[in-house]
C-alpha cells in the first residue's frame, strides 16, 4: 500500500513526504512542477502529472496500490485570485473532482485536504464565509467533501491554517516559492542581501506595537498534523475539519527583530502605509486538534522558525 501526494513537490507536501517515509510509508509523488520542485522529492516515488488529466492520475492508481491521498495541489496567491478567478475555480476545484473521480473507481476512500483559514473571510467571524475566489475554492472543495462523504463513503480530513513558515529542521528542504510572497523568507533575504529592504505595510494597527499580527505555524508541525490526520482516519475516525496555530501571534515587526537575531546582519526596514483589506490580528485557535488528534505545535518559538528556515536558505538547492 502507498500514499499518494498530490503537489508533493511544494513546501508543505515535501515536509509530509518526508515525515512518512521516516514513519515507514511508501510514498507517491504526484505534481506537475507549475510551482514545485523536483529536487524537494528526496523519498519515495515521483510522478510528473496533471490532477487536469484523469488519464494521468488513473496511471498512477493503475501502478501503485493507494490507500490514501494528500492534497496539496492548488494555486495559493490570494490577490491573482481576484484578477484570475477562472483559472483557480479549474485548478482547485475541478481538478480536486477529477482526483475524487479516480479514487472512487479505485476504491480508496481516504483523503487528507490541505484546506485555509482563508475560508472564514473577515477575522471577526467564526463562519466560513470567504472574501476572495482563493479562500472560496477550498471552502468549495471542503463542501464537495461532505457530499462525497454522504453519498460515496468517502472520509477526508480537511486542515484549515493561516502561515506556514520554517523549514525541515535537518535542513533538507525548505521554502522555494517563485514569486515569493510570505513574510519571513522575504526578510531573510533582505538579511542576506538579496532584497533592498523590506517594507512594513501600516504601523498604525491597534496592536502593541502597531503591526499587523500573524499566526506563523512551523511547516514540521503542519506536517506532523496530516500525518496524525492519516492516522486518525486509519483508525476509523469520523470525517472532520480541524484549525491549526500556535495559538499565539507573532508581529511583523517582531518577525523582523528574530530575524535580525537569528542572522546577526542589519537591512532596510521601511514603513509604509496599510495594505487595503489586511486585518489587524489573526491568529487560530488548535483546540480541537489537540483533544481529537492528539496534536501541538512543537516549534512554536518564532526564532526556532526563522532559524530554520535561515538554516536551510544558507544552503538552498532550489
Amino acid at each position: 500500500m502507498a500514499i499518494l501526494i498530490c503537489g508533493g513537490a511544494g513546501y508543505i507536501g515535501s515536509h509530509i513526504n518526508k515525515l512518512l517515509h521516516q514513519k515507514g510509508y511508501e510514498t507517491v509523488v504526484l505534481d506537475n512542477l507549475v510551482y514545485g520542485h523536483r529536487e524537494a522529492v528526496k523519498w519515495g516515488e515521483f510522478v510528473k502529472g496533471e490532477l487536469a488529466d484523469e488519464s494521468e492520475i488513473e496511471a498512477v492508481f493503475q501502478t501503485y496500490k493507494i490507500e490514501a491521498v494528500f492534497h496539496f495541489a492548488a494555486y495559493a496567491y490570494v490577490g491573482e485570485s481576484v484578477g484570475e478567478p477562472e483559472k483557480y475555480y479549474y485548478n482547485n476545484v475541478v481538478n480536486t473532482l477529477n482526483l475524487l473521480k479516480v479514487m472512487r473507481k479505485y476504491g480508496c476512500d481516504k483523503i487528507i485536504f490541505s484546506s485555509t483559514c482563508a475560508t472564514y473571510g473577515e477575522p471577526e467571524e467564526q463562519r466560513q464565509n470567504p472574501i476572495n475566489p482563493y479562500g472560496a475554492t477550498k471552502l468549495m472543495v471542503e463542501r464537495i467533501f461532505k457530499d462525497y462523504a454522504k453519498a460515496y463513503g468517502l472520509r477526508y480530513v480537511a486542515l484549515r491554517y493561516f502561515n506556514a513558515a520554517g523549514a525541515d529542521p535537518e535542513g533538507e528542504i525548505g521554502e522555494s516559492h517563485m514569486p515569493e510572497t510570505h513574510l519571513i523568507p522575504l526578510v531573510l533575504d533582505a538579511a542576506a542581501g538579496k532584497r533592498a529592504d523590506i517594507k512594513v505595510f501600516g504601523t498604525d494597527y491597534d496592536t502593541p506595537d502597531g503591526s499587523c499580527v500573524r499566526d506563523y505555524i512551523h511547516v514540521a508541525d503542519l506536517a506532523e498534523a496530516h500525518f496524525l490526520s492519516l492516522q486518525y482516519l486509519e483508525q476509523g475516525g469520523d470525517s472532520d475539519f480541524f484549525n491549526l496555530g500556535n495559538e499565539r501571534g507573532t508581529s511583523v515587526l517582531e518577525v523582523i527583530e528574530a530575524v535580525k537575531a537569528v542572522t546577526g546582519k542589519e537591512f532596510s526596514v521601511i514603513c509604509t502605509d496599510r495594505r487595503p483589506g489586511d486585518p489587524a490580528i489573526l491568529v487560530g485557535s488548535s483546540k480541537k486538534a489537540e483533544r481529537i488528534l492528539g496534536w501541538k505545535a512543537k516549534y512554536a518559538e518564532i526564532e526556532t522558525i526563522v532559524a530554520h528556515a535561515w538554516n536551510w536558505r544558507k544552503h538552498a538547492q532550489f
